[in-house]
C-alpha cells in the first residue's frame, strides 16, 4: 500500500467521520488515533519518532491507503515528503467551535491520561502522545496555546500545499466535494457521522469527573 490520502486537520475536525467516508469510498484502511491505539506495531513507531530516532514513513503506514487525525496530523509536512503523489484532505472547523469540542475532549483527556486505566503498551503510548502533542505540537493545554496552534497549523498547510493537491474539508460539506476531489464517484448513502463527546470517552472507559 501506501498512502494516497494525508490528512494534515487536527483531531477534533471531523477526522473519524473523514476517515469512515474515505474507507467507504476505498481508501481504506485509514490510519487514525483509534488505530494506533489498537495496533500492536504501531506504537513503537511513535515512541522511535519522539525520541529522536529515524523513521521510515514508508513502514509506518505500510498497510494504510490513507491517513486523518493525529498523530498522523503531526507529521504531515514528513508525510508529504514521503508520500508525494498522494492528495492532502485538511478538516478544519471554525476556531471557537473547535476549541468547545477539543477542550472537552483530547484537551480534557490530557489533563487525566495518568489516572486512566490502561494496558501498559497504552500507558507509555499516552506518555509519548503527551510529549508529541501537548508539547510539542500545542505547547500547552490553554485555550490561547491551543488555537494559536490550530490556527498556525491551517495556515501551514494552505501556504505549503500545492492548491491542486489541497481539499479544505469538513463533514458537513458532505460527499461531493470529497468524492470530487478524488476523482471517484460519491455513494448514495448519508455521508458518515460520528465522534461525538460520548464516543470520544466511550474508548478510554468514560469520561473522567473533574474534581
Amino acid at each position: 500500500m501506501g498512502l494516497k490520502v494525508i490528512g494534515s486537520g487536527f483531531g477534533r475536525t471531523g477526522t473519524m467521520s473523514t476517515k469512515m467516508a474515505l474507507e467507504e469510498l476505498g481508501f481504506g484502511p485509514c490510519h487514525h488515533m483509534t488505530e494506533v491505539m489498537g495496533s500492536p506495531d504501531q506504537p513503537a513507531f511513535w515512541s522511535a519518532f519522539v525520541e529522536g530516532r529515524d523513521v521510515d514513513w514508508t513502514e509506518v503506514f505500510a498497510d494504510y491507503n490513507s491517513q486523518v487525525d493525529f498523530p498522523g496530523a503531526a507529521v504531515w509536512p514528513q508525510l508529504i515528503a514521503a508520500f508525494p503523489d498522494a492528495k492532502v484532505v485538511h478538516t478544519e472547523r471554525p476556531e471557537d467551535e473547535w476549541w468547545a469540542s477539543y477542550s472537552k475532549t483530547i484537551g480534557k483527556f490530557w489533563l487525566h491520561h495518568k489516572s486512566i486505566p490502561a494496558p501498559p503498551q497504552l500507558l507509555d503510548l499516552f506518555a509519548n502522545m503527551d510529549e508529541l502533542l501537548r508539547n510539542r505540537v500545542f505547547g500547552g493545554i490553554d485555550r490561547e496555546n491551543s488555537i494559536k496552534a490550530y490556527r498556525r497549523n491551517n495556515e501551514a498547510v494552505r501556504a505549503t500545499v500545492p492548491a491542486d493537491k489541497l481539499l479544505v474539508f469538513t463533514p458537513s460539506h458532505g460527499w461531493e466535494p470529497l468524492c470530487s476531489f478524488l476523482e471517484v464517484p460519491a455513494p448514495a448513502r448519508p455521508f458518515p457521522r460520528s465522534n461525538a463527546r460520548d464516543e470520544f470517552w466511550a474508548l478510554f472507559g468514560g469520561e473522567p469527573v473533574d474534581t
